[in-house]
């Protein structure tokens, strides 16, 4: 078993990973204060319990005021968030885990009962036609503002903070969340993204705002410790809808993201069938495998043989695991030991408190190190 693709070790730019099960940045809700700051009792001991995973990937944490739209999330923007954060990193470090932080904007998928009944900010006046989680509830999106060249300059501005905030409070990297329907995803579609200035209309404008902030993030931060995250063919989802373009898109986007000494590339396969859209990619892993020529991380719905088989074929070198992780904490170690898997309960996935959050039993034989 321990010759397992999944158990072997990695080395990730400067950092010496002590497995290639990756626990993926999962929203779940438990920053209930005012603050909008970690917990330290309760987040410190939800990830210290997941510290052998070979790198851990926060939460998406909100990089300003403006980039919040779903209760409960926490950010790294205020001194709080930052001291309430260090806690977490050292938990973490204790425990012989590594920790990234995920950096988050959510553009058009918030909600004005987030900022004080202004419109969420987004590259087009476009609603995407979904739904937003707010304290009431659900409530459906709304025509997003669309963002002036300052916007667009703060946000830059609060990415390379965060960042900064980010390298305070302890974490090993960050995450840039390009993914999913938010606001860099927004940017690179042509049907979200109506511009016609430099952050709109060709593919390279539409993907600049990415690399306008990667290249602020990088000025206060190790570029081997920064991961990118991007989900090619999302569709029907978060508002995102593919077209023609939207492939070529993320091909221009991930050729020059080869110009940059990234800690890794987080591709997400498809969330939804997407066989029947003749422009979509339904393989991402062997799409831009040949493509990409750094650190490769491949993600949803894996399980271990799948995870190992990807690894064995070539097509990525690291494997995210979402779910997974929230029931078994000791997830690489029941990998490794032939443990089986428990389930996991939807219905505490963003509940709040501790229940479905830390509470889940650790069943290997590393308790000890980990409970």
């Amino acid at each position: 078993m321990s010759t397992q693709a999944l158990l072997k070790t990695y080395k990730l730019g400067d950092l010496e990973l002590k497995n290639r099960v990756i626990m993926a940045p999962m929203t779940r809700g438990r920053a209930d204060n005012p603050e909008k700051k970690a917990i330290p009792e309760l987040h410190s001991e939800y990830y210290r319990q997941r510290a052998s995973a070979g790198l851990i990937i926060s939460e998406g944490s909100q990089v300003s005021k403006d980039a919040v739209g779903y209760i409960n999330t926490p950010g790294i923007h205020t001194k709080e968030q930052v001291e309430a954060w260090k806690d977490v990193t050292s938990a973490v470090h204790n425990a012989d885990g590594k920790i990234f932080i995920q950096l988050w904007h959510v553009g058009r998928m918030s909600h004005p009962d987030f900022h004080g009944g202004e419109l969420p900010l987004a590259p087009s006046p476009i609603n995407p036609n979904s739904k937003s989680f707010t304290p009431e509830g659900f409530k459906d999106t709304v025509v997003p503002r669309e963002m002036t060249a300052e916007d667009i300059k703060q946000t830059i501005e609060d990415f390379k903070q965060a960042a900064k905030n980010s390298m305070e409070a302890g974490f090993d990297g960050v995450e840039i969340h390009s993914s999913n329907g938010y606001l860099f995803h927004q940017f690179f579609n042509a049907t979200s993204n109506h511009r016609n200035d430099e952050y709109g209309g060709s593919i390279e404008k539409r993907s600049r705002i990415l690399f306008d902030v990667l290249d602020a993030v990088k000025e206060v931060m190790p570029e081997n410790r920064i991961g990118i995250r991007l989900n090619p063919s999302m569709h029907g989802l978060f508002g995102m809808t593919m077209d023609e373009e939207t492939i070529p898109t993320f091909d221009y986007i991930i050729k020059k993201l080869n110009e940059y000494d990234l800690s890794y590339l987080h591709l997400s396969e498809p969330f939804t069938d997407v066989s029947e859209i003749s422009f979509a990619e339904t393989d991402i892993a062997k799409r831009y495998r040949p493509i990409y020529k750094g650190t490769l991380m491949i993600n949803t719905n894996f399980d271990q043989e799948k995870g190992n088989a990807v690894l064995d074929d070539g097509d990525a070198d690291l494997v995210a695991f979402g779910k997974p992780f929230i029931s078994n904490p000791d997830l690489a170690e029941r990998f490794e030991q032939g443990v089986e898997l428990d389930s996991w309960d939807e219905d505490t996935f963003y509940s709040g408190g501790a229940k479905g959050y830390t509470d889940y039993e650790v069943k290997t034989e590393r308790a000890t190190v980990l409970k």
